[in-house]
Order: structure tokens, then C-alpha cells, then sequence
């Protein structure tokens, strides 16, 4: 597979390529500028909006906008406006934010955090229910990363990228409830990860140039070169599911490109976040 880059601005730190499937569109963040990106790949046409402060990721909001991981909490923003629905990291260690996130076919938004300066075990993974209540699902996390579920929702996997492995959990879907962690696959620094609709794992190499295809016995099916150093993370969209797209960051000499290619795989689309209250 050819990754060719698309002509959208570099990013310092490119994060969390999510496929919208109710507006044709790939949503991506530059998380240290607050920004939010959406394209329609049928032009490359490119819309960006600034949030005003650090967002680790962004998700569709079922009942209109955008659901994200901004540095402070969980919030929606509609209509040019920003609210934070449940703040987190006033609870935490100074100098955490959030990062990289997404929902269950419930609609419920898992996203972590962690400190700037990578403090071991200052992070921790949260669950923002459809009610808008909060709750602490993982704590002694380093760097909370990719969040994923297999086809039919009774696992979930999941990356602390210093520990150098993508574990799994038992997951269900009726109420939200994670256990029996283990690891799935070992890994140098893995970062944001997908599923695809087979059931295989896409997992970003931050310093690894490359993303990594994982079979569900947690074996290597393929390594994706990436022309960048730093990978963050992947996701498959387009009208049909077929397309790769990357996601990079700086690293002091080149990166932050967001690249693309079309795969004999089909992926599945972001699942939108499903509050039941409105601004």
C-alpha cells in the first residue's frame, strides 16, 4: 500500500483520524493548537475549527456537532460554541490534559489522559455516559492512547503507549462495564489503533514509521510504511470504508502530514456520541 500525503497544512501533533459517516467526512485534530479538521474527500475541501484550547479528539454528536476530549474535560461544541460537559483534569495532577478517545455503539466517549512531561501512572481512563455523568473506568496510566472495540462490542482494546503493548479487556456492551485486562499484542510505543470490520487491529508506531495490522489472535498481519517518524494514529473511511488515513507529528525535522491509501480492507465508521441533553 502507497501512502500519498493529502494536501491539507501539516500538523504539530496530528491525532485521532475519526470517519464520519453521516456527513461523508474524516475528522482529525492538531492537538497543541486546538484545532479540529474535517474533510470531504470528494474535493479535498478542508474546514478547520479553532476550539481555543489543547483537544485530544473529536467525534460526532448524534443530536448535532461535535463530541471532544479537550484539555480540561469532555465537552460538545454546536453552532460555534464550546461547552465543557464534565471536567476531569482539575482532579488531577497540574499539568494533565486529555487525549485520544471514542464511543461505543451505546454512545457512550471513553478518552484518557496524561501528563505533558509523561509523569508515569498520572493518567487515567474515563467513560462520559449518554447522561453526561462522568466516571473513572482506569487509573496508574501513563499515556492513554487508542480506544477500539471489536465488531461485536465484547472486547475492547486499548493503548497506555508506555507500556509498549495494546492490552484487551472483556467488554459489555449493555452497560459499559470493562474487566479482565490482559495483554494482546507487544509493541514499540503504540499509539492511536482502529478495527476493522474483519475484526483486525490497526495500530500507529509513534517513532515507528509505520502502522501495524494485527490479526484478532494479536499476530502481525502486515506493517503500512509511513513517510514520517512519529505515527499517531489511523483510521479507514471514504464513501466505502476502503481508504487508509494516517495521521503524523512533527518531530523536529519533518511530519504532521495526514496520508491516505486505498486498501482491500474495510473499516468501520466512528460511532457518535449519544448525549441526551442538549445545550
Amino acid at each position: 500500500m502507497d501512502l500519498k500525503p493529502v494536501p491539507v497544512p501539516a500538523a504539530r501533533l496530528g491525532e485521532g483520524p475519526r470517519w464520519d459517516d453521516g456527513t461523508g467526512t474524516l475528522l482529525w485534530v492538531d492537538i497543541p493548537a486546538g484545532l479540529v479538521h474535517r474533510l470531504d474527500p470528494a474535493d479535498d475541501a478542508l474546514e478547520s475549527i479553532d476550539v481555543g484550547r489543547p483537544v485530544g479528539v473529536a467525534l460526532p454528536r448524534a443530536s448535532g456537532g461535535l463530541a471532544l476530549a479537550v484539555r480540561d474535560g469532555f465537552a460538545v461544541h454546536e453552532g460555534g460554541r464550546l461547552e465543557v460537559v464534565a471536567p476531569v483534569t482539575a482532579a488531577e495532577p497540574p499539568g494533565n490534559r486529555m487525549n485520544d478517545g471514542a464511543c461505543d455503539r451505546a454512545g457512550r466517549f471513553f478518552a484518557g489522559t496524561k501528563a505533558e512531561d509523561d509523569t508515569p501512572g498520572a493518567g487515567s481512563l474515563y467513560r462520559l455516559d449518554t447522561d453526561r455523568s462522568c466516571a473513572r473506568v482506569l487509573a496508574g496510566v501513563t499515556i492513554s492512547n487508542g480506544i477500539a472495540w471489536s465488531p461485536d462490542e465484547r472486547l475492547l482494546y486499548y493503548v497506555d503507549t508506555a507500556t509498549d503493548q495494546v492490552d484487551v479487556f472483556d467488554y459489555d456492551p449493555a452497560s459499559g462495564e470493562m474487566a479482565n485486562r490482559r495483554r494482546f499484542a507487544g509493541l514499540p510505543q503504540p499509539d492511536g489503533i482502529t478495527v476493522d470490520a474483519a475484526g483486525h487491529v490497526w495500530v500507529a508506531l509513534w517513532g515507528g514509521a509505520s502502522v501495524v495490522r494485527l490479526r484478532p489472535d494479536g499476530s502481525t498481519d502486515l506493517t503500512v510504511p509511513v513517510p514520517a517518524a512519529n505515527v499517531t494514529s489511523c483510521a479507514l473511511g471514504g464513501p466505502d470504508l476502503d481508504v487508509l488515513y494516517v495521521t503524523t507529528a512533527w518531530d523536529g525535522s519533518g511530519g504532521g502530514e495526514l496520508w491516505r491509501c486505498p486498501t482491500p480492507y474495510t473499516g468501520l465508521p466512528a460511532n457518535p456520541y449519544r448525549d441526551l441533553l442538549r445545550p
